[in-house]
């Protein structure tokens, strides 16, 4: 139970759904996809750390692009129980392995693993100059409480990574110490680990 980071590790976040990271932590959800875009820079998106926080966007559109829950009822967005201009980190990420797909195939074999509409999927990997998408393998960390943050500049933006502060929020580090690892009830792609090896950061 928990995890432990290096004194010198710095904290990062990955922007992503917010219903993706309620999945991530119900073990409905073992795999994150992203195409990336034009504030990615000229490299394209890059799966850069081993190691992140979510940081949650709540564009409530987001409803209408996921499947409905095991129960078969539509997801909902809800505003976190935070004050006003505060960010809730709730979710925390290790990989267990990334790469790049361009076979369309080979993605929709990824669809048990995700709760994404298959329709959505397509329209990332179908979109930009070359076909394809990156993915990682996920094993997710529920915070026993949200590490919280005041928003702020930095976090806005179409960017996938920003760095977060350390100093402030309270003792994260504990919160981590005290996170409850999730067993994933859709398991783990285990064809695509073992064709690649684990990134290290």
């Amino acid at each position: 139970m928990g995890i432990e980071v290096d004194p010198d590790w710095k904290p990062v976040a990955f922007k992503e759904w917010q219903l993706v990271g309620e999945a991530l932590t119900r073990g409905e959800q073992s795999v994150i996809l992203r195409k990336g875009g034009i504030s990615e820079g000229k490299a394209g998106f890059q799966w850069l750390h081993d190691r992140f926080f979510l940081f949650p966007s709540l564009f409530h559109e987001q409803a209408a692009q996921v499947k409905p829950d095991p129960e078969g009822a539509e997801r909902r967005v809800t505003a976190p129980d935070v004050p006003e201009g505060c960010v809730p980190f709730s979710v925390f990420a290790e990989t267990l392995g990334t790469g790049r797909l361009t076979d369309w195939e080979e993605v929709r074999r990824l669809d048990p693993y995700h709760i994404w509409r298959e329709e959505i999927v397509r329209e990332r990997f179908e979109w930009g100059e070359e076909p394809g998408i990156a993915w990682a393998v996920v094993r997710a960390f529920e915070l026993p409480e949200p590490w919280v943050l005041e928003d702020r500049k930095s976090f806005g933006g179409c960017r996938s990574w920003f760095g977060l502060p350390a100093d402030e929020g309270g003792p994260w580090r504990d919160l981590l110490a005290r996170a409850r690892e999730v067993e994933p009830t859709v398991g783990w792609p285990e064809w695509l680990l073992a064709e690649t090896p684990r990134l290290q950061t």
